[in-house]
């Protein structure tokens, strides 16, 4: 895959959403908060679980954006484990679930709309990331990940486990708005 259709791809996606995101904001706090059981997310809890991940993220590849000597490449090239777990957070039919860290899992969090202004705000940082990352060489580029510091990711793998992770409980929440509504 060529680097600039991978940023593309990208960015496109991250716009989309930010503005699903957005649109969270005309809900009210019932339909934000409603969850289908005890042990499920609520939408916020859902986005608060993004922002936490972010919180790790985005300043991590900013820093290795920043320190990185590789000059841009046509070609992006996936290493096997980052797109191992890219491919493991795209959205499917029927989401398998999957185990978090305790400290990304915002169960029983009280929250508030603020949640959303923050990842919106995260969003808008990816983006100027994305667009930072034209410069730099998405293969040779390493980030850290945020289950191990031993464990490197190329960038344009980071960037999709990132994105895609994002869109993953974007439709998570989705339907527990659709549910709520009913």
């Amino acid at each position: 895959m060529t680097s600039k259709d991978l940023i593309q791809d990208l960015l496109e996606a991250t716009r989309k959403n930010i503005n699903q995101v957005e649109a969270y904001n005309q809900l009210s706090l019932e339909i934000l908060n409603w969850k289908s059981t005890p042990e499920s997310w609520s939408v916020l809890e859902c986005i608060e679980h993004l922002n936490r991940y972010s919180d790790f993220y985005i300043p991590e590849i900013e820093k290795q954006i920043d320190a990185s000597k590789h000059k841009a490449s046509e070609v992006f090239k996936s290493g096997w484990l980052g797109n191992y777990f890219a491919k493991n957070m795209l959205p499917k039919e029927k989401l398998n679930t999957m185990k978090t860290f305790k400290s990304m899992n915002p169960l029983g969090s009280n929250l508030s709309k603020g949640v959303l202004t923050k990842f919106i705000d995260q969003q808008h940082k990816l983006l100027n990331l994305l667009d930072k990352s034209k410069k730099v060489n998405l293969t040779k580029t390493k980030t850290a990940i945020s289950i191990s510091k031993l464990i490197k990711l190329r960038l344009g793998d980071t960037f999709r486990v990132v994105i895609y992770h994002n869109q993953r409980h974007i439709v998570q929440a989705e339907k527990n708005i659709l549910k709520a509504k009913l």
